[in-house]
């Protein structure tokens, strides 16, 4: 586990210390909270975005006999 530091103003902190302590926990606890909750939600986009390209990969794309051309597909 690596330590960081982190620079905050005084007011804020002291309304952090006092929310930790009114849920039971430590302000390192909440950073170390928020950060896994930021890391979970980067892995669940990664995974979803490594899912879609795979799936594009894999379709066929198979659009039949249609052939599709400019003038039709901008038709006013």
């Amino acid at each position: 586990m690596k330590n960081i530091t982190l620079a905050v103003e005084d007011e804020i902190l002291e309304q952090v210390k006092m929310t930790a302590a009114e849920q039971r926990t430590t302000v390192n606890g909440m950073v170390r909270e928020f950060f896994a909750t930021v890391a979970a939600k980067r892995r669940a986009k990664d995974e979803a975005r490594l899912a879609l390209l795979k799936l594009a990969h894999e379709a066929a794309g198979d659009m039949g006999d249609k052939k599709w051309n400019r003038e039709a597909l901008y038709d006013r």
